[in-house]
């Protein structure tokens, strides 16, 4: 019996899914209509989530460079490119948030 007592002991040791806080989001862009919507949806997304974190518009290209994003839209989740070249819907948006740790 001692063995399904420290399986349930581990588990609860286990860290939960949303110890990690969303600081920054950015979505990078030329300033073209797909990266205003995806700049559009991860506001919505944040809104939704019941985030405390004004949503950043990045268009100097010097800036967008030093992220590494090849292919805009980009969405940028505390300091790391999270998803480049696609328009996310919002939902798509909360979802991966979700992941990353809200």
């Amino acid at each position: 019996m001692a063995l399904f007592n420290l399986g349930r002991k581990r588990e609860a040791e286990a860290p939960q899914a949303g110890t990690i806080a969303i600081n920054e989001i950015r979505v990078l862009g030329a300033g073209c209509k797909s990266c205003h919507e995806l700049y559009e949806n991860a506001r919505a997304a944040a809104r939704a989530l019941g985030l405390n974190v004004d949503v950043e518009y990045i268009t100097d290209m010097e800036q967008v460079m030093a992220y590494g994003a090849m292919s805009m839209p980009a969405l940028v989740v505390n300091g790391r490119v999270v998803s480049m070249g696609r328009v996310l819907k919002p939902a798509d948006v909360e979802r991966l948030l979700k992941k990353l740790g809200t």
